[in-house]
């Protein structure tokens, strides 16, 4: 039998500069063999943590369940989303507490349909839409992916370098902290581990919990609230039909989904007892229970948060007046002789937390989608020197946002440009995602039920009716995305 020659290692930037063949599984791995005794988010090597082990744990065992859904639905309130909400709270009081209810079956259904097809497929929702469409269709979504995080990027390491600013009463400027956070955030990809990142990620989530504790500083009329959250308030003017596109467009982006994919790929093949770095192993059904479960709680936590937000800036902000509130740090800023210093303390620390959660998984969308795109190897768990292509989209994307910051770019301008962007991109997008998902010959048994379709299709009309009327130009560009 002829001997078997290595195969080469087809990452561009090692066949250009150091052609190499493919290094064994454990090799590629950042740190050790791959057989650690835990997956990325903490569940055990023999599969995902199912929801009848979870069950049988108790809390231990839920909180194992939790990863990728948990992490989306956390990354979804970046300091652009808490800068809307703020706006939205202070502009309009409790008038649209409402949407928390309203988008949480929306954004639940996309996350599953997303996780599905990934847990179906065994690989990205890139490899799967250039698979089934044409490549020039894919190509331009995840083009306009790129140019809308690549703006959220920069807009919020500006939010985390101004939260920082705030705590140290203006002593440090923003500008002096933006170059040591993005840093920090492509040196945690660059060189922890899978565990690692996954581990940090499910801790930043708790900085969101600051929301929910700022709102009790705020001492809320209850029944006004009440009535509020369960009976759908609706002005036909420009500007609350402005506030509720920028709500719909920043609690349901495309990053979201891409990452959503991404990182159910990379949970079984963290959890594989063959080779880790191979994506091509369906999911089971167990394991398909327990992605549900966790993206419900994720979706549930991302809107709690912002309900939380609303409600503060209404009882707070709107209540005395203060309705010019653009971004999550003057929300902030403006809280403190309102509402307290503790009150400010908190909600900044939220921002900062909430932004070091967000940038590195906007980045990471961007960099998932346009190697599955390209038809390139790479994740966060292999090693830099062996995946270069992957980790130089992350760390340019991270660097573009910091060019950003120093070419003084309004940020206000350029979450609008995201916003038009993200417009454009996610109902074409999310019609692509439905229409794969009833596609028999990939999905099998797995395809999209009634209720499944009933609601991804409402979120692609509610999307597109938020993109025509972005592109109508009726947005005012002093609103967030």
């Amino acid at each position: 039998m002829a001997r078997r020659e290595p195969e080469q290692n087809d990452d561009p930037i090692v066949r250009i500069v150091r052609p190499e063949s493919e290094p064994s599984p454990q090799e590629l791995l950042k740190h050790g063999p791959f057989r650690t005794g835990l997956a990325g988010t903490g569940a055990p090597r023999a599969g995902r943590t199912t929801v009848e082990e979870a069950r049988r744990k108790g809390p231990i065992g839920w909180l194992q369940v939790l990863g990728p859904g948990l992490i989306a639905g956390a990354s979804d309130d970046d300091p652009s989303g808490i800068g809307t909400y703020s706006q939205v709270g202070s502009q309009f009081g409790y008038g649209l507490l409402w949407t928390a209810l309203f988008t949480f079956p929306l954004m639940s259904a996309v996350q599953e349909l997303c996780s599905r097809i990934a847990l179906q497929t065994g690989v990205g929702l890139g490899i799967s839409l250039r698979r089934k469409f044409p490549s020039w269709l894919v190509g331009v979504a995840i083009l306009g992916l790129l140019g809308a995080n690549t703006f959220n990027i920069g807009a919020d390491l500006g939010a985390v370098a101004a939260g920082g600013s705030l705590l140290t009463h203006g002593v440090v400027r923003p500008l002096w902290l933006v170059i040591p956070i993005a840093l920090l955030v492509i040196g945690l990809q660059l060189f922890a581990s899978y565990l690692a990142i996954f581990k940090i990620f499910k801790w930043l989530t708790l900085a969101l919990f600051a929301y929910v504790i700022t709102a009790f500083f705020a001492h809320p009329q209850l029944l006004d609230v009440l009535k509020a959250t369960f009976i759908p308030h609706v002005e036909l003017s420009q500007g609350f039909v402005m506030a509720l596109v920028a709500v719909l467009g920043t609690t349901i982006s495309p990053y979201l989904f891409f990452w959503q994919a991404s990182s159910e790929v990379d949970e079984m093949a963290a959890t594989s007892d063959t080779n880790p770095l191979v994506h091509h192993r369906s999911g089971t059904a167990a394991e398909l229970r327990a992605a549900r479960v966790d993206i419900v709680v994720g979706m549930a936590f991302s809107n709690l948060v912002m309900y939380f937000i609303i409600l503060t800036s209404a009882a707070v902000l709107h209540a005395h007046g203060k309705t010019d509130i653009q971004t999550a740090d003057q929300a902030a800023a403006a809280l403190t002789p309102l509402a307290g210093p503790f009150a400010f303390v908190v909600f900044a620390v939220g921002i900062i937390g909430a932004g070091l959660l967000a940038i590195p998984i906007l980045a990471g969308s961007a960099s998932y989608a346009l190697k599955e795109f390209l038809g390139l190897r790479g994740d966060l768990a292999s090693k830099p020197r062996y995946r270069p292509t992957f980790y130089l989209i992350l760390a340019a994307a991270t660097m573009a946002g910091v060019v950003m910051n120093f070419a003084q770019l309004d940020p206000i301008r350029a979450l609008f440009l995201a916003a038009v962007i993200n417009g454009v991109v996610a109902p074409p997008l999310l019609v692509l995602i439905v229409w794969l998902g009833r596609d028999r010959r990939i999905m099998k048994q797995r395809t999209s039920g009634e209720l499944s379709l009933a609601l991804t299709g409402l979120t692609a009309l509610a999307r597109g009716v938020a993109a025509l009327t972005v592109l109508a130009g009726l947005t005012p560009l002093k609103l967030l995305s």
